[in-house]
């Protein structure tokens, strides 16, 4: 194909790809406008607080069933720190958080299928108990000792709380739902078309034998080469995922693509910007040592299923 033909071939892939997941894509879209205008940081940090017994599995469960973006997740963390929570759910609330949401579950259902959104909100579950779990071996060893970079003095730490209080969010009107349902929506419809574009452009040029043989099942070093592809390649939830969509289609295994986006998402830019305002470098290695070994195992796994799973 010459370059005008791949531009065809790219534009109308694109556009029957939308016109296959809008209702899905449009479901993903209600579900975050939600989360986001009834949802608030300090409760959630404040719920963690008070709620210390079986921590880990609270922390995850909140971190996946939470829209926080990277800043989010470093507001939520910064609550949890004002008081003496150890290092174990934290680094569960970190490692999970940026994985997935419930409208990203959605979003990548539409995507890939709900196999596939079920088992990644699965792993995002067992890389936040792994990581809890790592961060609390550690801690009871004293390896994480001075690792917080925020530490309020205790006999300060309360009145701060009190004198920073936390309302919630302010009452949503019909009219900041809307205002904001059609921020998330054009947003979100230029990153698919963007990003979904771009990648099918690039099947038009790049041999599809290439991409099985890098990205394939069956090759061994495959999903370890997407894992580590995925931390400097990653750019957000609605660029990466329509893009992976498209690599997928020209013979990328479903393990690699779990691999490039565990990794991709939770060492972006951002979710390790946060996380070093938070934390120093042995937190931070539990946490970039659980989501890449994570990714290949799981990724692995999810090849060697995924005849059962489709």
């Amino acid at each position: 194909m010459n370059i005008v033909e791949i531009f065809q071939f790219a534009l109308g892939k694109a556009t029957q790809t939308f016109l296959e997941l809008w209702p899905l894509l449009l479901l993903s879209v209600f579900i975050s406008v939600a989360l986001k205008l009834y949802v608030d940081e300090d409760r959630v940090a404040n719920f963690l607080k008070r709620n210390q017994r079986n921590s880990v599995a609270m922390s995850t469960a909140l971190a996946v069933g939470t829209p926080f973006c990277s800043c989010g997740t470093t507001a939520v963390v910064l609550g949890m720190m004002a008081s003496t929570i150890p290092w174990a759910p934290i680094v569960a609330f970190l490692v999970a958080s940026p994985l997935t949401s419930p409208q990203e579950m959605i979003y990548s259902a539409g995507l890939f299928g709900w196999p596939f959104a079920i088992v990644f909100m699965l792993a995002s579950i067992l890389l936040g108990l792994a990581g809890g779990a790592i961060a609390g071996f550690a801690e009871s060893r004293g390896w994480l000792i001075n690792q917080s970079r925020f530490k309020p003095k205790p006999e300060t730490a309360l009145p701060m709380l009190q004198l920073v209080p936390t309302p919630g969010k302010p009452q949503v009107t019909p009219k900041i739902f809307g205002r904001e349902l059609f921020d998330v929506t054009w947003k979100l419809v230029l990153m698919f078309f963007g990003f979904s574009f771009i990648g099918y452009f690039l099947n038009g040029i790049i041999p599809q034998d290439w991409i099985k043989s890098a990205f394939g099942s069956g090759n061994a070093f495959s999903i370890p080469l997407a894992a580590i592809l995925g931390i400097p390649f990653y750019l957000n939830t609605e660029a990466s995922l329509p893009l992976v969509r498209t690599f997928i289609d020209s013979g990328m295994s479903h393990g690699a693509a779990l691999a490039f986006l565990i990794t991709g998402a939770g060492t972006s830019i951002g979710a390790i910007a946060g996380a070093l305002t938070i934390a120093r470098w042995r937190v931070i290695g539990i946490v970039l040592g659980t989501l890449v070994v994570g990714a290949i195992f799981l990724g692995s796994a999810y090849d060697l299923l995924n005849p059962i799973l489709m």
